[in-house]
């Protein structure tokens, strides 16, 4: 099976980073077109594209823009989510090193829509190599007229600047990513008012994930018919898959959306790695809805895997193999958004952390059917109370496993030991 390649369509070729080569090779066409046309026009297109969010729930990208450009304010922005800090993915490394125009070129095309001459991209701190690559990028894109005052002749001025994250997993909800950049601990605000309203600094903000930008770029220079007739009939355009674990072949992959999951992992990756047996995969990263292997058979669009329980958010696709146990799984996820959590609200602060404990305490054969429905009674609360995404998203590996692995959690009732589990922990305490 072959992939196609739109936004990676850049991927192999040297200087990239360069405007005059991004130039040569069709790059900010798109922009030129946004220039000639008004603001809500553009709006328009990526609705008629039906463009939705490539970094969490898929929500319309287009009312984003129209939250911010129907508020009135001489100020507005336009940032860039670039902290990347689901754990196993690296899709918006790789476009950001790979092709980093397409992402300034779609922050300026959400600019002109809304009428924004300022934008950030939040890189995180992990990612030290690449802010070199758009630091050059943005000094070439200057030196072509593509960023800068009087955009092509246009008189339309934009602005891109570089901020930078300090790792805290948080920081990629939109409301605590603002806080960082301001200055403060980065901790998600009480909302409303919503980013379109009042974002950073208090201003009008659009902030989109890094893929959904470069996705911009492609629909204004190509076209809504070209678009809309990739993917699925709710689910337009590519999108950027992160294939890790015990896959044979892992890396990052584009496809339209819609792909089967099961033949993403046998026809595309080889199959499980070293001849071992399914267990498990997660799809949308460690926030992601763990499935058995007789759910695998399902496209990869966001609203198939959000009527499964899960959703596809960031793309990553992680295979588990049968030398594992999906407990020890759910044990490694709750023990992540655990630490990560800000402890600003209760519900994620101290939910989590005693779903932790008990969740530890069942690998250790020592739970019971009344820990279990604690656990359910936990995440359900997290998840209808916690104040940001974090925590909503936190129970999802939790509940959805224990729907779909159902023995898995009952085997290790009432003093019943998992040597897996036993060998797993043992093995990541001492290296």
């Amino acid at each position: 099976m072959k992939e196609m390649r739109v936004l990676l369509q850049n991927q192999g070729k040297e200087n990239m980073s360069d405007a005059a080569v991004y130039i040569e090779n069709g790059g900010y066409e798109g922009l030129k077109k946004a220039l000639e046309m008004e603001g809500w026009d553009v709006i328009q297109t990526l609705k008629d594209a039906g463009l939705r969010g490539r970094g969490g729930a898929g929500f319309p990208s287009w009312l984003k823009l129209k939250f911010a450009y129907d508020t009135q304010s001489e100020d507005k922005y336009i940032v860039c989510n670039a902290d990347e800090g689901e754990p196993g993915t690296n899709k918006d490394r790789v476009l950001l090193s790979c092709d980093p125009h397409s992402i300034l070129e779609g922050m300026a095309i959400a600019g002109k829509a809304v009428g924004a001459r300022k934008g950030y991209i939040y890189l995180r701190a992990e990612y030290p190599q690449i802010v070199p690559i758009i630091t050059h990028a943005i000094e070439t894109a200057k030196q072509a007229g593509a960023l800068g005052e009087n955009i092509f002749g246009s008189g339309f001025e934009f602005q891109i600047s570089i901020r930078s994250g300090a790792g805290a997993y948080v920081c990629g909800e939109e409301t605590a990513l603002f806080e960082s950049i301001e200055g403060r601990r980065g901790e998600p605000r009480f909302r409303p008012p919503y980013p379109g309203i009042q974002g950073l600094f208090g201003k009008p903000t659009v902030l989109n994930n890094v893929e959904t930008l470069a996705n911009m770029s492609h629909i204004l220079r190509n076209g809504v018919e070209w678009y809309q007739n990739i993917g699925t009939p709710t689910s337009h355009g590519t999108k950027l898959f992160t294939v890790i674990g015990n896959v044979a072949q892992r890396g990052v992959y584009e496809f339209p959306m819609g792909i089967n999951l099961k033949e993403l992992i046998f026809d595309v990756c080889g199959g499980v790695a070293d001849g071992k047996g399914l267990l498990a995969v997660q799809t949308g990263g460690a926030s992601g809805a763990i499935i058995n292997p007789f759910q695998i058979d399902i496209p990869l669009d966001i609203d198939h895997i959000s009527a499964s329980g899960g959703r596809l958010g960031c793309g990553t696709i992680f295979v588990i193999d049968d030398s594992n146990c999906v407990l020890d799984i759910v044990r490694n996820n709750i023990e992540f958004f655990s630490h990560e959590s800000c402890g600003k609200c209760v519900p994620c602060r101290e939910g989590t952390r005693r779903m932790y404990d008990l969740i530890q305490k069942i690998c250790a054969g020592n739970g019971t059917v009344k820990d279990m429905l604690t656990i359910r009674d936990l995440a359900e609360t997290v998840r209808s109370s916690a104040l940001c995404g974090l925590g909503h998203s936190s129970v999802v590996p939790v509940i959805s496993a224990m729907d779909n692995f159902p023995e898995v959690f009952e085997s290790h009732l009432d003093g019943d030991y998992c040597e897996k589990c036993h060998m797993q922990r043992r093995v990541m305490k001492h290296g």
